[in-house]
């Protein structure tokens, strides 16, 4: 069965014998008093990705914006300001930090005009906005407006909080029509040329690099005092051995072979949207960022009929819905391991699949 469903974006999956031996796969100690072997080594190379200070690697994103909001919000006159359309583990830390006292607003997803407004108002009550958002969102294929949010924070002395675990690994330095990831992987402040002191970033390497584990990227004084104060580096385990092995093995092999793999990813995705608007589909948004959602003109009642017939024919793929609720929309994860005929089958069956028509054109994507 051809599977679009799986996030592993560079193919990378670490199979046990691809890395290096470890004594013990968890050191029965909080990461407070002892990191796991290489840690140290896979957060400087991390950082250097990223183009960002220091680096610090956590169990997950849950564990990391679940301490990392609680932290900012107990610096004193501060509020969160979250994207609504942000994935859910955003809200889910922002709840918790609201319920240990933080004030906590959201604004339309995107709007950076809202955001602006927003911050305002809480810039009035005399409280620092602390912007929080992902990089990129597949659920309608567009980055966030991070110049934007990073100077209306920057403007009232606040800060910038990006969950980037989409864009880690795919999106990379000097984007450009022929190339539109860019070179190297380092995520979305590489692929939108930003920088500053006050933007932290967190991002999982589960899906780019493969690597079940996060990493917190920004200032040295905020990783210092992160370390210091997360409450999950004290109270939970570090991430195993095996992941900090994968996260140093996805780091060299991205330097070595990642823009080989980015470019054949871009290429099967080109085909993707290619062969499906020519099968009668319509593309959610412009990228071609791996995940890749569409709808047929003839109404989205039609999805789960279409899903059912991939299935039938031997192709795993997706029905989503998109960041802000939307009708079903049929969605494919795309990675450098599927192969050109996978494409050409997928886009086969959908033609065949009854209510598409013959060719929907560009123009008509929905953005």
């Amino acid at each position: 069965m051809a599977d679009f469903t799986s996030a592993l974006y560079l193919g990378l999956r670490h199979a046990s014998a691809t890395l290096p031996a470890w004594e013990s796969l968890t050191l029965g100690l909080p990461a407070a008093l002892r990191e796991p072997a290489g840690a140290d080594a896979a957060a400087t190379a991390l950082a250097h990705l990223q183009g960002l200070p220091a680096t610090t690697l956590l169990p997950s994103t849950l564990h990391l914006f679940w301490d990392l909001l609680r932290l900012l919000a107990r610096d004193a006159r501060s509020a969160l300001l979250l994207d609504a359309g942000a994935y859910p583990i955003l809200h889910w830390a922002a709840e918790g930090a609201a319920a240990a006292g933080a004030v906590v607003h959201r604004f339309a997803h995107h709007d950076a005009a809202a955001l602006d407004q927003l911050a305002h108002e809480v810039a009035r009550a005399g409280l620092r906005p602390v912007v929080v958002c992902d990089g990129f969102c597949p659920g309608c294929d567009r980055p966030a407006p991070l110049h934007a949010y990073a100077r209306i924070a920057a403007q009232r002395g606040g800060s910038l909080v990006i969950d980037d675990t989409q864009a880690l690994g795919v999106f990379g330095a000097a984007p450009s029509t022929t190339c539109p990831y860019g070179h190297g992987g380092g995520g979305s402040l590489c692929w939108q040329g930003l920088a500053g002191a006050h933007i932290a970033v967190g991002a999982s390497l589960a899906k780019g690099f493969g690597a079940p584990l996060a990493a917190l990227s920004g200032s040295e004084a905020l990783i210092a005092r992160f370390r210091r104060e997360s409450e999950t580096r004290l109270h939970c385990s570090p991430p195993s051995a095996a992941a900090v092995q994968a996260a140093r093995r996805a780091l060299d092999a991205n330097a070595r072979r990642g823009e080989a793999w980015r470019a054949r990813l871009l290429r099967l995705v080109l085909r993707l949207r290619e062969t499906l608007v020519r099968a009668g589909l319509a593309p959610v948004g412009r990228l071609p960022f791996p995940v890749q959602s569409f709808v047929s003109r003839h109404g989205p009642e039609l999805a789960p009929q279409l899903l059912r017939r991939l299935r039938a024919g031997g192709v795993r793929a997706l029905l989503t819905s998109g960041c802000q609720g939307l009708a079903p929309r049929l969605s494919f994860v795309v990675t450098a391991r599927h192969s050109m005929a996978q494409i050409d089958r997928v886009a086969q069956l959908l033609a065949r699949g009854g209510g598409a028509s013959p060719c929907v054109p560009a123009a008509l994507a929905i953005h």
